[in-house]
């Protein structure tokens, strides 16, 4: 990659990983071999991060209209996700990364509450990346669990209602915390967001990539990076 000025880079990329079932469609392959497929780009995309040093990555995993799957794919998936889980486990650990969960972890099977949960007791010390999954997210309800949570604060008479904020709602969102995504990578060819981190990308340069996700490498996360190095950001002001 050329070499782009640090002030340039994104400090947060958000990505959807879009396409695996058409991956595995267009190659007469199962479904879940896509998905098997994706799970190596996410490698992939993790390593890359982490030699850019790009300080958070957040990625779209399991959205809550996800559950409107074929049942036998949902239970795939979930069976797929805590196999990796545990398997990568070790490797976040030694290589830095800070994981963590975004999303209604609590409606998740056991198994993968445990699992997420245990990951990210075990990587809260790390600071090479952070390394969010979304799981069982959606960015309107995660704004409704917000509200939610200011709400019953007000109730309790913990909160005087014209105190909240912009900064105050963020803080009770998953994302506490963390800088907003500066760049979101879209795979699959589709150009929408999806109900993906909605309040975070208020701001956010979009760039839509005409391949499948397990496809994706480090030369498309360079490209799109390139891409977005070339955007004037004004967020609202004049040039």
């Amino acid at each position: 990659m050329s070499r782009i000025p640090p002030e340039k880079m994104p400090r947060h990329i958000a990505i959807v990983m879009d396409g695996n079932r058409r991956w595995a469609k267009a190659r007469l392959l199962p479904k879940i071999e896509g998905h098997r497929r994706g799970v190596k780009a996410v490698r992939r995309t993790v390593e890359a991060c982490l030699e850019l040093k790009i300080p958070t990555l957040t990625l779209y995993t399991f959205s809550s209209e996800n559950w409107n799957r074929p049942q036998e794919e949902v239970s795939s998936l979930m069976n797929l996700l805590a196999i990796h889980l545990r398997k990568e486990m070790d490797e976040l650990i030694e290589e830095g990364v800070r994981f963590r969960a975004l999303g209604r972890i609590h409606e998740l099977p056991e198994n993968i509450q445990f699992l997420v949960r245990d990951l990210e007791a075990k990587t809260q010390s790390n600071h090479a990346l952070d390394f969010n999954i979304a799981l069982n997210y959606g960015g309107r309800l995660e704004l409704v669990d917000a509200a939610r949570a200011l709400a019953r604060d007000v109730a309790a008479g913990r909160l005087d209602p014209e105190a909240i904020s912009e900064e105050l709602l963020a803080s009770r969102l998953t994302t506490a915390g963390q800088a907003d995504p500066d760049l979101l990578i879209r795979t699959g060819g589709e150009q929408r967001i999806s109900n993906f981190l909605l309040w975070q990308m208020a701001y956010t340069e979009m760039v839509f990539l005409p391949i499948f996700w397990p496809e994706f490498d480090a030369s498309h996360l360079e490209q799109a990076i390139q891409e977005y190095a070339g955007r004037d950001r004004r967020f609202g002001a004049a040039r």
